[in-house]
């Protein structure tokens, strides 16, 4: 049987921090999903189609990692994939406050599927994709947080040259 995780995220963008915990991920499962949500209540950046289009580009060539996008339960979504697990990376305490409640409710409705935490490798501990959309607002250095395509991406949005 193959072990499937999902590994879920808005992904507004997609960071060097996610990459690493896909990365990681995959040394433990067989297939990760990333999914990424469709989330009306959240102010994206960039569109639901450009986040998968920027998450295929990066992880063009790895052939376990499907990109897919989900609305409603995570749980259901999880479920109709034949996964049993969902990855959520933690960078700090706070992360996890959160992280736990929405765990313990996931188990509550899915008894069958887990939710396994990866703390985020030291390097990464501060990055978000909030803080790297400020930085690059702002015209600052962003290539040690996303790969070339993100930082590309993001310029663009914010009607900047490629730097």
């Amino acid at each position: 049987m193959k072990k499937i995780a999902v590994y879920p995220g808005s992904f507004d963008p997609i960071t060097y921090g996610h990459l690493d915990i896909i990365r990681r991920g995959l040394a433990i499962f067989d297939e990760i999903i990333v999914a990424v949500a469709r989330n009306s209540q959240k102010n994206a950046l960039f569109t639901t189609d450009e986040r998968v289009g920027l998450i295929q580009d990066v992880l063009k060539g790895e052939e376990r990692v499907t990109v897919d996008t989900f609305g409603g339960l995570l749980i259901d979504y999880v479920a109709s994939r034949g996964a049993h697990v969902i990855i959520r990376g933690l960078r700090a305490i706070s992360d996890f406050e959160y992280e736990f409640q929405i765990a313990q409710m996931n188990s509550c409705i899915g008894q069958e599927i887990e939710t396994l935490f990866m703390m985020t490798s030291l390097q990464y501990g501060y990055l978000s994709s909030s803080i790297v959309k400020e930085v690059c607002s702002l015209n600052g250095d962003i290539d040690k947080f996303v790969p070339l395509e993100v930082k590309t991406a993001l310029r663009q949005k914010y009607g900047m040259a490629a730097k």
